[in-house]
């Protein structure tokens, strides 16, 4: 077998990948939405795989793996990489979690991820009120993310919340010290959410990045009596193309509030620092970003064996991200704790795709499947009434461009 193409085109608001085989398997996998513009660098990666045997999958990525970066730049090196998996899974008939060795749970914990609602003057009344429409939902999850402090627009929102002025923008760009009342705030907050939530439920919290050390060691020593589930990116994570290491150790060992994050963060030489000084207590690498299925198995095996926790970052406009977190979560160590389940923002994506039951969380868990690859399929006619402009071709198996 041999790649013939690898092409990009949005579905909606989503980039999908899609490798073409000369044995008419083809396999697909998909971008975050709030990165369509690294496809662009499609045409670099395809050069180097064509004519390449999609099943030898480590070899394939060691032709392009040294031209990923973290976060959005892994992005497309990761989705080919799921994409080879979907292939393989397909030309033997079996899921892609018997290829990473086999599952070992039937069932996966999931938290809210796409489940939220407006947060109004994100006052904690608020905050409360949206607690409340998660915990109504029928999916009925253990474990809840909101987020509070320099994630989301809690701070824009809020009069006298940092010392430095804010910035506009998107992708969380404010860091700086925050002033007592916002420490009083987010406190605040949080209680209001606890209410809601009662004693068997968790509650886990996006803070940042962007915290001073000092700030969130006051903060998070502040929240301890709530039951935290984690703290996640208070420092560095999400887009910023660093991790601060030593900073995550020293508020690691301030608090016993568990500490997380990694969902920028791609390969595992990434990680090694991070786990091997058990200077967070989670992880949470995303599939889409850290190098794809394989590299992200490695990384909880790697740190299982520290005693560090895993919880994946899931964020995806449709549903194939949905399918590559169930196959490579199903496979993962009891380190594992819930990942991040993405909600298909526009309701046709239910469908377009085949292979998810009509109630895909049931009592906060999802079913692993035994469909052949990611466990999906498109129904292609249906799914190209949503193709992008100038995309008509994604479907065929027309003869490839030189």
């Amino acid at each position: 077998m041999k790649i013939t193409d690898i092409r990009t085109a949005r579905i909606g608001r989503s980039p999908i990948v899609r490798v073409l085989t000369d044995e008419g398997i083809d396999g697909f996998a998909e971008i975050e939405h709030s990165k369509p513009y690294v496809t662009q660098t499609l045409e670099l990666y395809r050069q180097k795989l064509l004519g390449c045997d999609p099943t030898e999958i480590e070899r394939c990525m060691q032709r392009i793996r040294r031209m990923g970066g973290s976060k959005p730049w892994g992005a497309i090196v990761s989705a080919i990489e799921i994409a080879l998996w979907d292939i393989a899974g397909k030309a033997l008939g079996v899921p892609v979690h018997r290829l990473l060795g086999g599952k070992v749970r039937d069932r996966i914990r999931v938290y809210n991820g796409g489940i939220r609602t407006d947060l109004g003057n994100h006052t904690p009344e608020d905050y409360a009120k949206s607690m409340q429409f998660m915990v109504d939902s029928p999916e009925n999850f253990s474990i809840y993310k909101e987020g509070v402090g320099l994630h989301g627009f809690m701070a824009p929102n809020t009069p006298d919340f940092m010392y430095n002025d804010l910035r506009e923008g998107t992708l969380h760009p404010n860091a700086g010290f925050l002033t007592p009342s916002a420490v009083s705030h987010i406190v605040d907050t949080v209680a209001a959410m606890k209410d809601v939530l009662g004693p068997d439920r968790r509650l886990a919290l996006d803070m940042g990045p962007g915290w001073q050390i000092s700030d969130a060691i006051t903060v998070l020593q502040a929240l301890e009596p709530f039951d935290i589930a984690w703290a996640e990116d208070v420092l560095t994570g999400d887009f910023v193309p660093w991790n601060d290491v030593s900073g995550y150790r020293e508020l690691t060992s301030a608090t016993s509030v568990p500490t997380h994050t990694g969902e920028q963060l791609y390969l595992r030489n990434n990680f090694r620092e991070l786990i091997e000084t058990r200077s967070v207590r989670i992880i949470g690498p995303d599939p889409g970003d850290v190098g794809g299925l394989a590299e992200l198995k490695w990384i909880a095996e790697f740190a299982h064996l520290y005693g560090v926790g895993i919880a994946p970052h899931g964020v995806s406009s449709g549903l194939l991200g949905l399918a590559t977190l169930i196959q490579v979560s199903a496979t993962l160590p009891d380190n594992l704790i819930a990942f991040e389940y993405p909600l298909a923002m526009d309701p046709w994506w239910y469908q377009i795709l085949d292979g998810f039951d009509s109630e895909i969380v049931t009592d906060g868990y999802v079913q692993v499947g035994d469909r052949p690859g990611l466990g999906i399929e498109f129904d292609r006619e249906a799914a190209a009434t949503h193709l992008e402009p100038g995309a008509a071709n994604f479907f065929d198996w027309n003869e490839p461009k030189d």
